[in-house]
């Protein structure tokens, strides 16, 4: 008798807690995107919240390094025509800091790339379309800091470079802004960094970074998680079914994307290698916290 109600005892036990099982893990709230936890091989007695100082980016028009606290999340939001119709705005204003790059705009397109603006990584070629549209890249734009990279006898600082000169005259008319520079030890680092992942001198193979490149390194020393928002894959140009969208999404009806990135990864001179550029993006993303979105993507451990 004894043992027929431990039997039952134990059997009512186990249904306790299966039930409790369901209802605990029901309730296990969806993560969203880059909610996953820190990078993968940071100090884990690193915080977000510390000030910190990186070398490499040089203020205008003092010199001073970047000092800032890092990103706990981060969205890196393509230029892409993929971006159209995306309907992705809010869950790119919701992350802790927003990258975009070049003079990519947001009004008017505040629903598919969402309106803020923590940084933007802009190329010296399109320094003057930001001077050209001053009142909304410099005067609405309070939060934002811009990191501007270039060749040397551009941006040089001591020099006077030509669009070092531009970025002073901008900082007069505009104290408030914050921009920096990428140093000559910087590019130089830039450049070492796609030699050792694809074996190739960039100079001697012809090849120009983009500021794609220039963005995903500053977004790894920046941020602890990096949310990439409609960045194709290596393979995708090279799918029957893939998508034609425009290079730009506020450029309709101009140069295919896929079209453009081919076109350059050929090109034996001057030519950007997106394509090259983001099959190492994807290797990195098996380091790193590193999510892509629309189209979702996964890195992989082989390119």
């Amino acid at each position: 008798m004894k043992t027929l109600v431990r039997l039952f005892l134990t059997l009512v036990c186990a249904a306790v807690a299966a039930v409790l099982y369901i209802l605990l893990g029901s309730r296990t709230p969806v993560q969203r995107c880059c909610s996953a936890p820190a990078l993968r091989d940071s100090p884990a007695t690193a915080r977000a919240d510390s000030v910190r100082s990186f070398p490499g980016y040089s203020r205008v028009p003092d010199g001073k390094p970047l000092e800032r606290a890092r990103c706990r999340q981060c969205a890196i939001v393509s230029s892409s025509g993929q971006m159209l119709g995306s309907q992705l705005g809010q869950a790119i204003d919701g992350q802790e800091c927003v990258l975009r790059m070049n003079h990519a705009p947001t009004a008017g397109y505040e629903q598919d790339v969402g309106a803020r603006s923590t940084i933007r990584v802009v190329s010296h070629t399109s320094v003057p379309l930001l001077l050209g549209n001053q009142p909304y890249f410099f005067q609405q734009s309070q939060e934002t800091l811009y990191f501007i990279w270039g060749p040397a006898k551009k941006m040089s600082r001591e020099k006077m470079g030509s669009t070092y000169q531009a970025l002073v005259k901008v900082m007069e008319k505009y104290p408030q802004l914050q921009i920096y520079t990428l140093t000559e030890e910087k590019m130089t680092y830039c450049d070492d960094v796609f030699q050792n992942e694809t074996g190739k001198n960039r100079m001697k193979s012809g090849s120009f970074l983009s500021t794609g490149w220039f963005t995903m390194i500053l977004a790894m020393e920046l941020c602890e998680q990096i949310c990439v928002f409609g960045m194709v894959s290596d393979s995708y140009c090279r799918e029957k079914n893939h998508s034609s969208v425009p290079y730009h999404y506020f450029e309709k009806g101009r140069l295919d994307e896929c079209r453009m990135y081919l076109t350059h990864e050929q090109a034996r001179r001057a030519g950007h290698r997106f394509i090259t550029e983001k099959a190492i993006f994807s290797r990195w993303a098996k380091r790193r916290n590193i999510v892509f979105n629309h189209p979702s993507w996964a890195g992989r451990r082989n390119i």
